[in-house]
């Protein structure tokens, strides 16, 4: 079997709104084509103009290749090999960031091929599963331009993410720093004060993450209000901090009432080995549309394992990624939630439109999927729609 053409697709919400922190209204969708017929899809999370030209733009010399004249002609099943070639081939321009990003899309096209080619699920060629089931948070970005609407609006989404069945739920408390929403600008009292209501909405049994986004500066910062927290047991906080800020994360490792979790915006497993051994996170947030796909996803769980870490993987995205990420803690078992943004709790067009997933949820629980490759039906209707030039 070879790779006879991969094909990248820009698609743009048409309710589009850049005052929002989400990046589920775009993406790259990466479709791989094999001259068997069979077709493997993939996306990644990171800018899609950026990533098609990526994985598009010619060749200038042996360290800058083009990713499409390195896969075209290739066997797709001799992943591990692919992926090497596109690291080292386009050394120059990808080595991290959004370069990985848009080999991830492929490494999640390619083993979706792989998997439909074996007739197997792609979990069970990861190496097969290690837990019954996965529990997905519902993560919640919630609307509203003013604080009483963005609390109220969290609030009641919190409640009906119970209501649905969801065992944990993540909050986006994101009132003031860099991600703020919807131009909010609330000071850290506020902050509390919604995490106290969300907690207080949800219940004692349902287990509760908070995301606050990159709020703080520094350990210092961050530490002056989530030390009180340890009341509304907060089963971790993402992102106090600048990721790049590692002495900050070691401290608030040793400091916080909480586990400490980052990883969203990394790549490869040489980022996140820094973030595990000297910023000390308890929990690593590997994104399989960004941290360069499954392929690199299973090192780095390897690599958590050893260290005895937490593995909750990131995925803000559609269906496509949530499949692949289920696929991933599936064979991961220290694996203890994936994110999930439920379609009945957002606003995103492509989360609901663009793909159907690859498994069951029932009860709380995602269920082994049973189809083969990742098991995702695309909606080519929402590609039409919502592609962009």
């Amino acid at each position: 079997m070879k790779i006879t053409n991969i094909e990248t697709y820009i698609l743009v919400a048409d309710n589009l709104d850049p005052s929002l922190t989400s990046s589920a209204q775009d993406t790259c969708l990466v479709i791989i084509k094999t001259d068997e017929g069979i077709e493997g899809y993939g996306e990644t999370d990171t800018n899609p103009w950026v990533a098609k030209a990526y994985i598009e733009s010619p060749t200038t010399h042996t360290m800058d290749q083009c990713i499409k004249e390195i896969l075209i002609g290739s066997n797709p099943l001799n992943i591990e090999d692919l992926w090497t070639k596109m690291y080292v081939g386009k050394a120059m321009t990808g080595r991290r960031g959004a370069g990985v990003n848009a080999m991830s899309a492929i490494d999640m096209a390619l083993w979706d091929i792989k998997g439909k080619y074996e007739n197997k699920p792609v979990f069970e060629l990861l190496g097969g599963k290690k837990q019954d089931y996965v529990i997905p948070y519902a993560s919640l970005q919630p609307i509203g331009h003013s604080f009483q609407e963005y609390k109220d609006s969290l609030v009641a989404w919190a409640i009906k993410a119970k209501e649905l069945g969801f065992k944990a739920v993540k909050s986006e408390v994101t009132l003031n720093g860099p991600y703020a929403h919807s131009g909010l600008n609330e000071n850290d009292e506020r902050t509390t004060e919604v995490v106290a209501a969300v907690r207080n909405a949800l219940g004692p049994e349902i287990k509760l993450m908070i995301d606050v986004q990159y709020r703080w500066h520094d350990a210092e910062a961050a530490l002056k209000t989530v030390k009180d927290w340890g009341e509304y047991d907060i089963y971790f906080l993402e992102t106090p901090v600048w990721t790049d800020d590692i002495k900050s994360y070691a401290r608030m490792h040793d400091e916080a009432p909480m586990k400490i979790a980052a990883g969203e915006w990394l790549s490869t497993k040489y980022e996140f080995e820094d973030l595990i051994v000297n910023g000390k996170i308890d929990v690593a947030q590997p994104d399989i549309g960004r941290c360069g796909g499954l392929t690199e996803a299973l090192k780095i769980a390897e690599f958590s394992q050893l260290h005895n870490r937490i593995i909750v993987p990131h995925c803000w995205k559609t269906s496509v990624s949530i499949t692949a990420t289920a696929h991933f803690a599936f064979n991961t078992p220290n694996c203890a939630f994936i994110e999930y943004l439920p379609p009945q709790l957002c606003v995103e067009v492509l989360r609901k439109e663009l793909a159907t997933e690859g498994f069951d949820f029932k009860d709380g629980k995602i269920l082994p999927p049973t189809k083969p490759g990742l098991g995702i039906e695309l909606n080519k209707e929402a590609i039409k729609k919502y592609q962009v030039a």
